[in-house]
């Protein structure tokens, strides 16, 4: 019996998966609580290397004027990983990492910081 092959494709630019969708839901109620002054969904693309880019999930401005990046994962993919370490190393933005709890623990989010 042949092992099933999952693709692991990435929905087209601009387009939320049910993770981005939830965690929107949430930099949306922190906007209205005066948290956040503005989020943009794939808002900013950041040059590492020749050819290598990395574009984080949101682009947040908090209501202090800090930007911050926000990448959204179910899971980590060791690249995924590197890219958001080196892109911490280069820019001076604060970039996290948000993943989401599961009912069982609590639900909300586990963030990790890039600094």
């Amino acid at each position: 019996m042949k092992a099933r092959i999952l693709a692991l494709g990435r929905l087209k630019a601009g387009q939320r998966n049910k993770t981005e969708t939830s965690y929107e839901a949430l930099l949306t109620a922190r906007q209205y609580a005066g948290e956040v002054a503005w989020f943009r969904f794939e808002g900013l693309k950041l040059r590492l290397a020749d050819n290598t880019f990395y574009t984080p999930d949101f682009a947040v401005m908090l209501a202090g004027g800090q930007i911050e990046c926000h990448e959204v994962k179910g899971h980590w993919l060791d690249d995924a990983r590197a890219k958001i370490k080196i892109a911490a190393e280069m820019y001076p933005f604060r970039f996290l990492a948000v993943r989401p709890k599961a009912k069982r623990e609590g639900g909300g989010w586990d963030v990790e910081v890039f600094e």
